[in-house]
C-alpha cells in the first residue's frame, strides 16, 4: 500500500497528498517550519496523521541540529528543552480543530519538562528521549489503527445482524490519513479482510474532495469492492441502493460524544437516521478532547473562499461570489450509535442521552487498556459539572434544565426564533417575558411573549424542554431525554398527515437541551379537559378528534403504505422505548400490584383496590392487552391522548382543535390511541355522578359516540381513497373489491374497536388506582362523592377490560359491539353504582 510518510531517524518525507491521485510526489520535511507548511496547506491531512507529522517534523528537526551538529552549537540543557517546547507550541498554530496534534504537543512537552529535571540529563540524552517518544506515536498510531478497525468491524456485524455489509463514508480515513491502515477505512479494511464487506461508497468530500481523490485511490490500491458517489447522492443512495452502515472519522471528539468531522458529516448522519441506518465515528483515543463538554465548544476552522470557489487553480464560480467555506461540521451525539475507539466502542445511552465517552473509558475492563495521561483526562471529565448561576443543576452532555432567564438567553441566540416573535436580539432583551406554566407530570413548559409596542398583538411561542427524570416523583424515577425527539418527530409527521390547523407548528428543535419552541395556542383556548371541568359544550373536539385519527392513524398503517416503508417506520418508532416502557409499567403492571406509586381515595376504595388486585380474570385481560400493545405495531400513534392532551376554543362558533404533546408517540395497536381518548371522556362522564349533572353526562356521551362514528366514518373514506389511488400493502385493490373489500373493512374495524373497548378500560383503571390521576375526579373535594365516581368508573372499566378475552366477539355481543352499547352500560353503572366490596 502506498505510505503517507516515510521515516528514518533524521529524515522524513511525506506524500503530497494534494497531487493525488495523477501523481505520487514526496515532500521533503527538514524541521518544525516545514512540518507546519505541509500541514497548514494540506499536503499532509486527517488528525492522526497531523500530529504524527508535526512529533516526527521537529523530532528530524532536533535530532540533526542538536545530535548530528551539537558538538558546535553549545546549547545548554534548559535552553534545548525551551527550543522543543516552543517548536510544539508553534506547530499547534498549523489547524485549529484536530485534537490529536494538542494532545501530541502536550504529551511532549510535558516529557520535556520532566526529563530536563532528572539528574544527569544532558542535552543529547533529551533530544534522544524527545525523538523516541515521537518515534513512538508512529509505532503506536499504527497499532492503534489495527485494534480500532476489529472493534468497529465487530460493532457493525453485531448490530446490522448482516452476514455481509454496505457501508458509506466520507473524506479520507485510510492509510492516507493516518500512519498505516486507517481508522474509518481500517474498519473496512477489517470487514474486508474478514470476507464481510458486501460494498463500500465514498463520497467525494467536496471542496477538497479527499474522497474521490484519496478514498478512491485506497479503494482501488487495495482492490475494494467500492464506488464513488457525489456529497449529493447520499441520501438517494440510502433510499434507493440501501446502506447498511455510515462510518466517518473525526477530528474532535467532545466528553459528550458530540464528534467535528469533514464538513458533510453532520448531515449524512442526519440522512441515516431519517433511512434508519447505523453511523458509528472511528477514532483513536487521542481524538478525544474530554476537557469540552460538548460539541458547542469546539472551534471550527474557517478555510480560504478559493478552496470552494476554485479547482486546481481554475475559477469555477463567478469572480467575487462571496463563499462560506468551514472545514468541518460538528455531528450531536443524538445521532451516533457509537464512538468505536482502540480501546472498544463507547455506545450511545439513552438514559443519559449523550454518549458518556470518560464513564465507559473509566469501567475496570476498559481503564487498564489507557495511558496514564489517557485515565487522567477521562477522571478530570468525570468531576461534576458546576451549579448554574440560578443553582440548577447542569448535567454532563451540554444538557441542563433552563430556568426563565436562560430562556430568554436561548431565544435571543436564534435567529429563527427571534423572527418568529419578531424581535431584533440586541436591543429586545427587555421586551421578552417568560413564564414556565408546566403542570404536567414530566417535562418543563415556557411561554414566551414579546409586550407590544404601539397597541399592536403580542407575538409568543411556546418552549417545551424535557426532564431528565419524572417530574411528578422526581430524580429517584430517571427518564430518557430522548423523548424529546420522538416528541418533535411525531408533531412533524401528524402535521403533514392532519394539518397545522390540528397540530402546533414546530419552530425549533435543540435535541441536545431536549427542548422544542412550537406556536403558542392563545388563549381564550384551553386544554379540553379544563373546558369539561368547567361544564362547556365543545361541540367541535369530538369530529375533529375523529378526524385527527383517522387521518394520522389510517395513513401510517398498511392499508395506505408498502411493506418495505412500514418496516422502516416501525424499526425508527420502536426506538422510543424507554417511554414504551413506562407505559408498560403505569397502565399494564403496577395498578394490579402492591407499589409505591399507586394512590387511591382512601379508605373508600381500600377494598376496591384489593379486590382488583386479587381479580385473576381482570390481571389476565390485562396482560392480553399488554402483549398486544407490545406486539402489534399497526399504526403510528400519539401513544398518551388523553383529554389533558388536547386544545380547544370555548367558543362553539370558533373551530378551533389541536393535540399536543406526543412524547410517547411509538407503532402499535389503533384501538390504543382510540380508547385512550374515550377512557377519559367516561371518567369525565362518572365525574358528574359528584354533583348529579346528568345532562351534561348525557352530552359527554353523545361527543363519545360522534367521535368514534366520525372517526369509522373518515376512516372509511380514506380507505376508499387509497383503493383508488391503488396504494396499501396490505389489501391491494387489484385483489381486494366490492363485496370481498366491504368484508375485509368490517372485520379490520371490528378488531380496532374490540381494541379500543381493552384499551378503554385499563386507561381508565390506571387513571383511578394508579400513579397518575384525572383532575377531573381529583377536583371533587368532597371524598366520599369523588369515590362513588370512582368506583362507577372502575366497574365500567372491568367490563371493558375483560370483555376482549374470553372469546371476544362472545363478548362484544354481550352488550359492547358498537359505541351506543358502550354508552348503554356506562349509563346502567351510572343509575346504579354499589356499595361495599368489590364484585366481579
Amino acid at each position: 500500500a502506498l505510505e503517507s510518510l516515510k521515516y528514518d531517524r533524521g529524515s522524513l518525507k511525506v506524500l503530497d497528498q494534494l497531487l493525488l491521485p495523477h501523481e505520487i510526489q514526496y515532500i521533503d520535511v527538514n524541521d518544525s517550519k516545514d512540518a507546519w507548511s505541509v500541514i497548514r496547506n494540506m499536503q499532509v491531512r486527517g488528525a492522526p496523521l497531523i500530529a504524527v507529522t508535526a512529533a516526527l517534523g521537529l523530532a528530524v528537526e532536533a535530532f540533526n541540529l542538536f545530535i548530528t551538529k551539537g558538538a558546535d552549537l553549545q546549547i545548554d540543557l534548559e535552553g534545548s528543552a525551551k527550543f522543543l517546547i516552543e517548536k510544539m507550541d508553534y506547530l499547534r498554530t498549523s489547524r485549529p480543530t484536530a485534537v490529536n496534534l494538542f494532545v501530541a504537543a502536550d504529551a511532549l512537552s510535558q516529557m520535556v519538562s520532566k526529563a530536563k529535571e532528572e539528574p544527569d540529563m544532558t542535552t543529547p540524552k533529551l533530544v534522544l528521549r524527545f525523538v523516541e517518544a515521537a518515534e513512538k506515536m508512529l509505532e503506536d498510531d499504527i497499532r492503534t489503527n489495527k485494534a480500532i478497525g476489529l472493534h468497529g468491524a465487530k460493532a457493525i456485524l453485531d448490530l446490522v445482524g448482516k452476514h455481509k455489509v454496505k457501508v458509506l463514508t466520507i473524506c479520507n480515513t485510510g492509510s492516507l490519513a493516518t500512519a498505516g491502515y486507517g481508522t474509518a477505512l481500517g474498519v473496512v479494511r477489517c470487514l474486508h479482510e474478514l470476507g464481510r464487506l458486501e460494498h463500500v461508497y465514498a463520497c467525494e468530500t467536496r471542496p477538497y474532495n479527499q474522497g474521490a481523490r484519496l478514498t478512491a485511490f485506497e479503494i482501488m490500491q487495495d482492490k475494494l469492492p467500492g464506488t464513488l458517489i457525489a456529497d449529493s447522492m447520499a441520501s438517494a443512495l440510502m433510499a434507493v441502493k440501501g446502506v447498511d452502515c455510515v462510518i466517518v472519522g473525526a477530528d474532535r471528539v467532545a466528553a459528550n460524544g458530540d464528534t467535528a468531522n469533514k464538513i458533510g458529516t453532520y448531515q449524512l448522519a442526519i440522512a441515516a437516521r431519517h433511512h434508519h441506518v447505523a453511523f458509528f465515528a472511528a477514532v483513536p483515543t487521542t481524538s478525544l478532547d474530554l476537557s469540552l463538554q460538548s460539541g458547542n465548544e469546539i472551534v471550527v476552522e474557517q478555510r480560504p473562499p478559493q478552496e470552494l470557489t476554485c479547482i486546481f487553480g481554475q475559477s469555477i464560480a463567478p469572480v467575487g461570489m462571496p463563499a462560506w467555506n468551514p472545514s468541518f461540521d460538528v455531528t450531536p451525539s443524538t445521532l451516533i450509535n457509537g464512538i468505536i475507539t482502540e480501546v472498544g466502542v463507547v455506545p450511545f445511552d439513552s438514559s443519559l442521552g449523550y454518549i458518556p465517552v470518560a464513564k465507559y473509558l473509566l469501567q475496570p475492563q476498559h481503564k487498564e487498556l489507557l495511558g496514564q495521561d489517557l485515565a487522567s483526562r477521562c477522571e478530570q471529565s468525570c468531576i461534576p459539572l458546576p451549579s448554574t448561576s440560578d443553582g440548577s443543576e447542569s448535567r454532563a452532555g451540554g444538557y441542563r434544565a433552563l430556568s426563565e432567564e436562560d430562556i430568554k438567553k436561548y431565544i435571543l441566540n436564534h435567529t429563527k426564533l427571534c423572527s418568529v416573535l419578531g424581535i431584533d436580539a440586541q436591543t429586545d432583551l427587555a421586551r421578552l417575558q417568560v413564564v414556565e406554566v408546566g403542570d404536567g407530570n414530566l417535562n418543563l413548559v415556557y411561554i414566551v411573549s414579546v409586550t407590544s409596542e404601539n397597541n399592536e398583538e403580542s407575538k409568543a411561542v411556546v418552549i417545551k424542554q424535557a426532564l431528565p427524570y419524572v417530574r411528578c416523583v422526581g430524580e429517584s424515577w430517571p427518564l430518557t431525554l430522548e423523548r424529546a425527539y420522538f416528541e418533535n418527530a411525531a408533531l412533524v409527521e401528524h402535521a403533514k398527515l392532519v394539518g397545522t390547523d390540528r397540530v402546533p407548528e414546530v419552530f425549533h428543535f435543540d435535541r441536545q437541551l431536549a427542548l422544542i419552541a412550537m406556536k403558542y395556542i392563545a388563549p381564550p383556548h384551553l386544554i379540553l379537559r379544563k373546558a369539561l371541568i368547567q361544564r362547556l359544550p365543545i361541540h367541535s373536539f369530538a369530529p375533529h378528534l375523529g378526524q385527527f385519527l383517522a387521518l394520522s392513524l389510517f395513513n401510517t398503517s398498511l392499508l395506505a403504505v408498502d411493506g418495505g416503508s412500514f418496516r422502516s417506520q416501525v424499526s425508527g418508532w420502536m426506538r422510543n422505548n424507554a417511554m414504551c416502557a413506562l407505559t408498560e409499567q403505569v397502565v399494564f403492571a403496577q395498578p394490579y400490584m402492591t407499589c409505591e406509586h399507586n394512590r387511591w381515595t382512601s379508605p373508600q376504595l381500600d377494598r376496591y383496590v384489593a379486590g382488583i388486585q386479587a381479580d385473576t380474570q381482570l390481571k389476565v385481560a390485562a396482560a392480553h392487552w399488554k402483549n398486544l400493545f407490545l406486539t402489534q405495531p399497526q399504526a403510528l400513534l400519539h401513544g398518551d391522548l388523553h383529554t389533558g392532551s388536547v386544545m380547544v376554543h370555548p367558543n362553539p362558533n370558533f373551530n378551533s382543535t389541536y393535540v399536543i404533546d406526543p412524547e410517547f408517540a411509538f407503532y402499535g395497536p389503533m384501538g390504543f390511541d382510540i380508547g385512550a381518548i374515550l377512557a377519559n371522556l367516561y371518567l369525565c362522564y362518572f365525574s358528574t355522578l359528584a354533583n348529579n349533572e346528568k345532562e351534561y353526562g348525557t352530552w359527554i356521551l353523545q361527543q363519545a359516540a360522534l367521535l368514534w362514528n366520525t372517526f369509522h366514518s373518515a376512516f372509511l373514506d380514506q380507505w376508499a381513497f387509497a383503493a383508488e389511488k391503488g396504494v396499501g400493502e396490505l389489501y391491494p385493490s387489484s385483489i381486494y373489491s366490492g363485496v370481498l373489500l366491504e368484508q375485509v373493512q368490517k372485520e379490520y374495524l371490528t378488531s380496532v374497536w374490540r381494541d379500543t373497548v381493552g384499551f378503554a378500560g385499563v386507561k381508565m383503571i390506571r387513571r383511578v388506582i394508579g400513579i397518575a390521576h384525572v383532575e377531573d375526579l381529583e377536583s371533587i373535594q368532597d371524598a366520599d362523592k369523588r369515590a362513588v365516581c370512582e368506583k362507577a368508573s372502575l366497574i365500567f372499566a372491568r367490563k371493558l377490560s375483560v370483555s376482549g378475552i374470553s372469546g371476544l366477539k362472545e363478548g362484544l355481543k354481550e352488550g359492547l359491539k358498537n359505541v351506543e352499547d358502550l354508552n348503554q352500560w356506562a349509563q346502567e353503572v351510572y343509575e346504579s353504582v354499589p356499595n361495599g366490596d368489590w364484585v366481579v
